[in-house]
C-alpha cells in the first residue's frame, strides 16, 4: 500500500535507521576495535532523531490509534520495543554493547521499524479517515519539528561495506 503522506516523515526516518541496520549487519562480526565508533554513531542517531522520533509516536501516534481496539495489541508491542531499543541506544552511549549486543540491536530495531510500517501504518490507513491522516500529520509535524534532518556520513569503521563472508 502506498504510504499516506502524513505518515511520510516517521517513514524517512525509519529509512535512515534501518540504513544504519544494513550497516551492522554488513560489517559483523563487527571487529573489537571498532565499537566505538559504532557506538558514537548510534548515540548521536539517538540523540539527533530517534529521541524525539519514539517521542512522536507515544505521544501522538499512539495515542491517535488508541481508540481501535484491533491495534491495542500491536501499540503495546511497539511501546515495549520502544523500551528495549532505549535501552540499547543507553549502553550504546555508555560504550557498553559488545559485536553481538550491535547485531541484536539492529535485529531488534530493523524488526520494530518493519512492524510499524507493515503492520501499523497499513491498519492506520485502512482505519482512518483522510481528515483524521491529515490532523495526525500536522501533530506529527509539529512532535518532530526539533529532530536533526542530517545526512549522517560514517566514519571508516561504519562505512557500508560488502557482506562478509
Amino acid at each position: 500500500m502506498l504510504r499516506d503522506k502524513n505518515l511520510i516523515p516517521l517513514s524517512h526516518q525509519h529509512q535512515r535507521a534501518l540504513a544504519l541496520c544494513v550497516r551492522i549487519d554488513r560489517a559483523s562480526p563487527i571487529p573489537e576495535n571498532d565499537l566505538d565508533a559504532w557506538q558514537t554513531e548510534i548515540a548521536q542517531l539517538f540523540h539527533a532523531e530517534v529521541e524525539i522520533h519514539f517521542a512522536a509516536e507515544e505521544r501522538v501516534l499512539f495515542r491517535a490509534v488508541s481508540r481501535f481496539s484491533d491495534l491495542k495489541a500491536l501499540v503495546d508491542e511497539l511501546s515495549t520495543d520502544h523500551v528495549e531499543l532505549r535501552q540499547h541506544f543507553s549502553a550504546a552511549a555508555a560504550r557498553e554493547l559488545s559485536s553481538q549486543d550491535l547485531n541484536s540491536f539492529a535485529r531488534t530495531l530493523s524488526a520494530h521499524i518493519r512492524k510499524e510500517e507493515r503492520q501499523l501504518f497499513e491498519r492506520m490507513q485502512l482505519l482512518m479517515s483522510a481528515e483524521e491522516l491529515t490532523a495526525l500529520g500536522t501533530k506529527l509535524e509539529d512532535a518532530l519539528k526539533d529532530a536533526a534532518y542530517v545526512c549522517a556520513v560514517p566514519n571508516p569503521a561504519t562505512a557500508l561495506r560488502e557482506k562478509r563472508s
